[in-house]
């Protein structure tokens, strides 16, 4: 098992390297993008949950203008379809280009590519004993319940679905879960993960 930890973090700061490299010209035409859009900062940096429930910044292309957070009655955060709290650039960016910065806090060491999405620190106040299990991980990008239905699926069940994560925890399974990230813009399925979910 250790071993297969080996490779994955290989794989996470290898894939992270190559691709700051290869979306370069995106990442600066994204920045650019918001600039010209709204006033305010390019890089959002949030405070969230990393591993063991040490506190780090996460980074995300900046999507909305400066407004209070609003809440799910559940503790999760809402974003409804036509927030007015989004920017114009922003509706293109949310759900996959916006996490693009998130590369390098795999670089710093501070994520992983897949694993439990990271929760802000304020949400910890509202965890069970069973939530706490998705922080025995480093968070991802992408992750199981994303995959699975991402923010269709109640926040406490999102919990639930990353500590089986890190119960069934294999290559292969993030493999999966990388793949169906990549092919989801496009429509495509390929997995359905049972063996994780129902077993």
């Amino acid at each position: 098992m250790k071993l297969g930890y080996v490779f994955k973090r290989a794989f996470d700061y290898g894939l992270a390297a190559g691709g700051v490299v290869a979306c370069a010209p995106a990442l600066a035409l994204i920045a650019v993008a918001i600039k010209l859009d709204s006033p305010g900062s390019v890089i959002y940096r949030q405070e969230r949950l990393g591993r063991r429930g040490r506190p780090f910044k996460l980074l995300k292309f900046r999507t909305m203008r400066d407004a209070p957070i609003r809440y799910n009655p559940d503790g999760s955060t809402r974003i409804d379809p036509h927030d007015d709290r989004v920017t114009r650039v922003g509706r293109y960016l949310r759900g996959a280009l916006d996490e693009l910065p998130q590369l390098f806090n795999i670089l710093r060491g501070e994520m992983s590519l897949v694993g439990p999405r990271p929760d802000m620190v304020s949400q910890r106040a509202l965890y069970s004993d069973d939530d706490e299990r998705k922080l025995q991980a480093l968070p991802g990008i992408t992750s199981l319940a994303v995959v699975s239905g991402r923010n269709d699926i109640p926040w406490k069940q999102r919990n639930q679905i990353d500590a089986r994560y890190i119960e069934r925890w294999t290559l292969w399974l993030d493999a999966r879960i990388v793949a169906q990230t990549l092919l989801m813009p496009l429509g495509v399925r390929p997995f359905r993960f049972r063996d994780v979910l129902e077993s």
